[in-house]
């Protein structure tokens, strides 16, 4: 996988970025290839060898079609509720936003969403909730080319059901 500058990708943990520029960056007299990445939602500056891609998690933006497939998870209520512990499940799920795959991400936020139906979320689980909501509404609004708040809304409105 290649990206050319201006090209949208995404960085696991952080959200969706554009490739800014492709440069050459010394580290002990080697020349290391780097993307530099602007994190769309907080500026954010990642910079990643164009050798380790793969190693980082980092892809392109899902296809459209593929948007489906994440509305899905979120909709499917039939899971069971993970019963472990705070802090076990707040491995868990840090381990699945880790990935960067939407649908571990979509099953991080239906469960936390699930969960703030039933009880006020803990700081620790809002803050977790927000960043997953943050990191499908950011793939899912570049994927199908609209405003955030369009998918905000409609994800609303699956968790209202």
């Amino acid at each position: 996988m290649t990206f050319e500058v201006g090209d949208k990708a995404v960085v696991p943990s952080h959200g969706v970025g554009i490739v800014k520029e492709i440069s050459k960056i010394p580290v002990d007299g080697v020349d290391y290839e780097m993307y530099i990445i602007k994190i769309l939602d907080n500026g954010l500056t990642y910079s990643v060898p164009v050798d380790n891609l793969g190693a980082n998690g980092i892809r392109e933006v899902i296809p459209v079609d593929a948007v489906e497939k994440v509305y899905e998870v979120l909709r499917d209520r039939d899971t069971p509720a993970d019963k472990q512990t705070w802090n076990r499940r707040y491995r868990e799920y840090m381990n699945k936003i880790k990935t960067g795959d939407p649908l571990e991400v979509a099953a991080v936020l239906r469960d936390l969403a699930r969960l703030k139906s039933e009880k006020t979320l803990s700081f620790g689980e809002r803050k977790m909730y927000d960043q997953a909501h943050s990191l499908i509404v950011q793939e899912v609004a570049v994927a199908r080319d609209v405003d955030e708040q369009v998918i905000k809304d409609e994800i609303e409105a699956i968790f209202e059901v």
